[in-house]
């Protein structure tokens, strides 16, 4: 369980783990996109796919290992449980977002997200 700052902090820690799948995430998808399509790309090949996966699940482990629910990885969604109002919420981080501003009950899904 996090609390609101808990969530906070951890989020601005982990930014430069975040950028990294993002950054991780993006040339997946070219490398993905360019082998399709023309069999070749500048990103590489195979091995380069495979090398590309285990750094993005990697990255999505030690993320994880904080008790963070990641939900999405494109865009990224992180999850952090918590509790408000005597009520278990789940702490919303979404990529794009500048600090954890959002909360959703934990049975209501992103659906349900709230502004803090």
């Amino acid at each position: 369980m996090f609390t609101l700052a808990q969530a906070r902090h951890l989020v601005a820690t982990l930014h430069p783990r975040v950028d990294e799948l993002i950054r991780v995430r993006a040339d997946l998808a070219e490398l993905q996109a360019d082998l399709t399509t023309h069999g070749v790309s500048a990103l590489g090949g195979r091995p380069e796919v495979k090398a590309l996966e285990a750094r993005l699940y990697a990255v999505l482990d030690e993320i994880q290992q904080h008790g963070i629910e990641v939900k999405s990885v494109a865009p990224v969604l992180l999850d952090f449980p918590g509790e408000r109002d005597g009520r278990q919420v789940l702490w919303c981080w979404l990529e794009g977002d500048s600090d954890v501003r959002w909360y959703h009950r934990a049975d209501c899904g992103f659906a349900g997200r709230r502004p803090i």
